[in-house]
């Protein structure tokens, strides 16, 4: 059984899988469907999505517009990274406020970010990263939330981040609270 942790922005959960160590290596379920059905979330899982970042990188602020909105399942299989997820649900009484946790391959705690958040992480470690999604990826729902928005002061815990041209152009906080009408 995995432990469940609550976080303080409602809907983002944290799970900690129990790891059987011996003198071989180790085993565990890195997903179980029924996790998350204790807490009430039912999810389709139909894509699962890896890569692999050097450290330093930040990949992010990224989310999907409905239709095509994800729910994903986020975990690292080696390395580390500061994952953050930025609430951008309309009406949410943390609306803009973040949760980060460091994930990695040695605990092997995975993040349930649902709907309606904006996703990233930070490569604290060379790592790769695997994550479940509730919708397949489509490129013009793509959308995302500037990095380094002053408004969110996430500290990604990277001296000098490796960003993409795409992740750079991304609009502030309020930019897509006033373009979207509230959220997503």
């Amino acid at each position: 059984m995995a432990e469940l942790r609550r976080t303080p922005i409602s809907g983002l959960l944290e799970i900690f899988p129990k790891i059987f160590p011996d003198s071989r290596g180790y085993f565990f379920e890195s997903f179980r469907q029924d996790w998350l059905e204790k807490e009430g979330i039912e999810v389709d899982w139909i894509q699962d999505n890896q890569s692999f970042s050097q450290r330093g990188t930040v990949r992010g602020l990224h989310f999907q517009k409905s239709p095509f909105a994800q729910a994903k399942l986020v975990r690292v299989i080696t390395g580390k990274v500061l994952d953050v997820a930025v609430d951008l649900r309309k009406g949410s009484p943390t609306y803009g406020k973040h949760f980060s946790t460091v994930l990695d391959g040695e605990r092997n705690n995975l993040l349930y970010v649902p709907t309606g958040f904006a996703h990233g992480f930070s490569v604290l470690e060379d790592a790769v990263f695997v994550y479940k999604c509730s919708n397949y990826y489509n490129k013009p729902a793509e959308g995302g939330i500037l990095w380094n928005d002053p408004k969110l002061g996430i500290d990604w815990l990277v001296e000098e981040p490796i960003i993409s041209d795409k992740d750079k152009q991304w609009v502030t906080l309020d930019e897509f609270t006033t373009q979207s009408g509230g959220g997503l």
